[in-house]
């Protein structure tokens, strides 16, 4: 059976170990496979990345990765599906699935474009990637109800996931780091007050007169985290064998 694949495809196809399953999935035929990646590489040093709501992700080299495209396709889709959901047709419940899947195209390839670039600018300067462990973050953070919508729609583990399997490819170790205080803390002196981060964007340490945005703060204290004691959870990433999807044409 011919297929045709990307030439990223056909590297992963050179390394293929076991055997290989064909399988048909949403209307189009995919080759699963498995095939061997690199074993993590030894680092010093780590990219801090702290993923948001209003700033998808911010890592500590000082890149930001804002999320108002995102955000604003949301609060579009949120208002057609209040209109399609009273009117309550058949073709409105046809057209509230075909939306829905195409709101999760969109932040799925964000997502795909922040992970892709985050892993590409570890890998070139030989660090590593630290991300906060979020399990369970929506019980733990409380909200305004008007935020609840967005809280509730933020794809912080799609991300994350594209991020560890990415890096993982890489051979590139992903920490997962306690997030608690990373926000109040000041990167500079160690200083934690609740009165640092005086705004969402905002961070001042109350001690020591340091002044930066709040994200950038958070992340280059995930960074300078201490790998011993603040790696709470690896990444659910086999370091040995992924997936490998292929596109059949015949």
């Amino acid at each position: 059976m011919r297929y045709q694949c990307g030439e990223c495809q056909a590297e992963m196809l050179a390394k293929q170990r076991g055997e290989t399953d064909l399988a048909y999935i949403g209307g189009e035929f995919y080759l699963l496979t498995t095939y061997e990646v690199e074993e993590e590489k030894e680092v010093e040093e780590y990219l801090g990345v702290d993923l948001g709501i209003l700033n998808l992700a911010t890592d500590s080299d000082g890149h930001v990765y804002a999320g108002g495209q995102v955000n604003g396709l949301r609060r579009r889709h949120a208002k057609l599906r209040g209109r399609l959901q009273s009117r309550g047709t058949k073709s409105a419940r046809r057209l509230l699935r075909k939306r829905s899947r195409k709101e999760r195209r969109f932040a799925a390839d964000v997502n795909h474009c922040i992970a892709k670039e985050l892993v590409l600018r570890a890998e070139r300067t030989g660090r590593g990637i630290a991300l906060e462990e979020l399990m369970g973050i929506r019980e733990r953070i409380r909200v305004r109800k008007a935020q609840r919508r967005q809280h509730r729609s933020w794809a912080f583990t799609d991300l994350r996931k594209k991020i560890a399997y990415k890096a993982c490819l890489l051979g590139i170790p992903v920490l997962a780091v306690d997030p608690r205080n990373t926000s109040r803390t000041c990167h500079e002196c160690g200083h934690c007050q609740k009165g640092n981060r005086q705004t969402q964007a905002r961070f001042e340490c109350q001690s020591c007169g340091h002044v930066s945005n709040a994200d950038d703060n958070a992340a280059c204290n995930i960074a300078g985290a201490d790998a011993s004691a603040s790696m709470v959870n690896q990444p659910n990433v086999s370091a040995t064998a992924l997936p490998c999807q292929v596109q059949a044409t015949g």
